[in-house]
């Protein structure tokens, strides 16, 4: 089995390139004391905070409601533009282009459509971001309107601002046009809480929305009661990560990075807990959630795989834990394989759950038929697939069109997720026992089972300090 450090360490040093060496990344000594730290940490907040999504997201007990359409993977973000008129250090991208409102690659020039697509995907969540969507308030208002004109308190609807474009004639506007939430980057306007202030009356939640940033840890301690006492309703912190657009704003600053899928800041995820743990301790009622990066990373993308996927399985497929579409296909004799689709089809009843292949050598199955099937002839053979949203056909993918009311498509490309795998015997067994019952047995440390265990289960805990 690869080394999943190794492999991630080299992923990281691709990305940035010359500049991977001019970044401190933790010693061993050094990242066994950080982890120490962080379960102190977490000791303190434990049985005061709960903490979901396989122990990466806290706070779950008083998410805001936008958070908890994202907790539910029922959340569609719409980038209403690119631009921004603010420059902070740790923006991820350089915001500098208006673009077309965009979720998920796919652009929505109209309202109209994209309201469309909100319905036929299931989506109970949506929320306008940027850039700064208030740059352009007529095109953030006619999103808005159109939305919950469809909706109305079906579909829960928020806003992220840095408030600098926001007075009171803007909230009047939003409050009419039905906001259900606003968020604010107050890191943007050096952290003050005005124009959050001016949204409390009018606005039914208002959430602050900030990167935990280390060397803000004792201002934004001391803005935790300020922002009670104002009648802010949540506090989300998020993780800093590293970028090649803020990299040389980061390397200013002494941060210690770590290696994961992206590269983050390790004093960022401590900051964070340590700000939930003092408003615990000091009895601010302030619900502060801590969004790390593995959280966005695992949950938000297993969310996607799964809505995606659900609309072009085939009934003999199955969605995994992680949202992938998994196909188990029996191998072996005709005569055998034969036998086993007559038990199948003894039994049927709705929808049929196996089919044959056009060589008849080849049995796919749901997981529902597993109990049905005598595996001492065959072999079994493990597929995966990811769908993926497109603006348009690639052609290089098969793929899947979903029209839309209006006539728009949104088009879902079907990707191979790993190569096929396959079990006979005792690994038959193993893969029953682990992914369809619920057990715990060790894996081998032998291919393909590393690549199993990432399409097959979402990882639990946050990252590891390396």
């Amino acid at each position: 089995m690869n080394n999943p450090r190794s492999l991630l360490i080299a992923a990281n040093r691709a990305e940035f390139g010359a500049d991977y060496a001019r970044l401190t990344f933790p010693s061993e000594v050094a990242a066994a004391d950080a982890s120490r730290l962080r379960q102190d940490l977490l000791e303190r907040i434990a049985g005061r905070s709960e903490t979901g999504c396989k122990g990466t997201k806290l706070g779950m007990q008083r998410l805001s409601p936008g958070c908890r359409k994202c907790v539910e993977g029922s959340w569609s973000c719409l980038f209403l533009t690119d631009r921004c008129n603010v420059r902070c250090f740790y923006c991820p991208a350089p915001q500098e282009e208006d673009g077309v409102p965009t979720t998920n690659s796919v652009p929505f020039e109209r309202p109209q459509d994209y309201v469309d697509y909100l319905e036929r995907f299931g989506f109970t969540g949506t929320s306008i971001s940027g850039g700064e969507p208030l740059l352009f308030p007529a095109r953030t208002i006619g999103f808005l309107s159109a939305i919950k004109e469809r909706f109305g308190n079906a579909v829960h609807t928020w806003l992220y601002t840095n408030g600098t474009r926001l007075d009171a004639q803007m909230v009047s506007r939003l409050s009419d046009a039905g906001l259900d939430e606003i968020r604010f980057d107050i890191g943007a306007i050096d952290y003050r809480l005005d124009k959050a202030a001016l949204a409390v009356e009018r606005i039914p939640c208002v959430t602050v929305e900030i990167p935990a940033v280390p060397e803000e840890k004792e201002r934004l301690r001391a803005k935790l009661v300020e922002m009670h006492d104002l009648g802010i309703n949540h506090l989300n912190l998020h993780q800093l990560r590293l970028t090649r657009h803020n990299l040389p704003h980061f390397l200013q600053r002494p941060y210690t990075y770590l290696h994961g899928k992206r590269i983050t800041v390790l004093e960022s995820e401590l900051t964070a807990l340590e700000l939930i743990a003092h408003t615990l301790e000091a009895r601010i009622d302030l619900p502060v959630n801590y969004c790390s990066f593995v959280y966005k990373n695992r949950f938000q993308g297993q969310a996607a795989r799964a809505r995606n996927g659900t609309l072009v399985a085939s009934a003999w497929e199955d969605l995994t834990e992680n949202g992938y579409l998994r196909s188990l296909t029996l191998l072996g004799h005709r005569d055998d394989i034969a036998r086993q689709a007559e038990i199948f089809g003894h039994g049927a009843e709705g929808r049929q759950t196996w089919s044959l292949n056009s060589a008849r050598d080849g049995l796919s199955f749901s997981a529902d038929l597993w109990p049905r099937v005598e595996f001492a002839p065959f072999r079994l053979r493990l597929a995966y697939a990811e769908v993926v949203q497109r603006p348009a056909v690639t052609y290089r993918h098969p793929f899947t069109e979903v029209k839309l009311p209006s006539g728009r498509k949104v088009v879902l490309e079907r990707l191979k997720s790993s190569a096929d795998a396959e079990l006979t015997g005792e690994q038959i067994h193993l893969f029953a026992q682990r992914y369809l019952d619920g057990g715990a047995s060790p894996l081998p440390e032998t291919p393909p089972w590393d690549e199993i265990e990432r399409c097959e289960t979402v990882p639990a805990g946050l990252q590891e300090y390396f």
